[in-house]
């Protein structure tokens, strides 16, 4: 199974990883290898992350204090925020095909 992602949870990425980056040099790629390391075991078990309505699921980052709001399709998982813990609970439901 591959993965992709909605381009708005590209953007949370590209902004969270300059914000970590500006703080603490390096901890910006320590979050992208994070991002990666989750999307792979998300490839490779799809139904491991807590469901969140009918059609999405959640997944936890270690260390940081992110979810992977993700749907599962067909040939992809489908990732369509990188939603902070404690930030605009449920912002992302607006960017849901219906």
């Amino acid at each position: 199974m591959k993965a992709g992602f909605h381009s708005a949870a590209s953007e949370e990425i590209v902004e969270t990883t300059a914000y970590y980056e500006g703080e603490v040099p390096g901890l910006g790629d320590r979050f992208i290898a994070e991002i990666e390391r989750i999307v792979e075991v998300l490839c490779d078990q799809p139904h491991i992350g807590q469901s969140v309505g009918e059609e999405l699921r959640r997944i936890i980052l270690a260390r940081f204090p992110y979810s992977l709001i993700y749907s599962i399709e067909s040939e992809r998982i489908w990732v369509i925020a990188v939603a902070h813990h404690r930030r605009r609970p449920g912002y992302w439901q607006e960017r849901i095909d219906r």
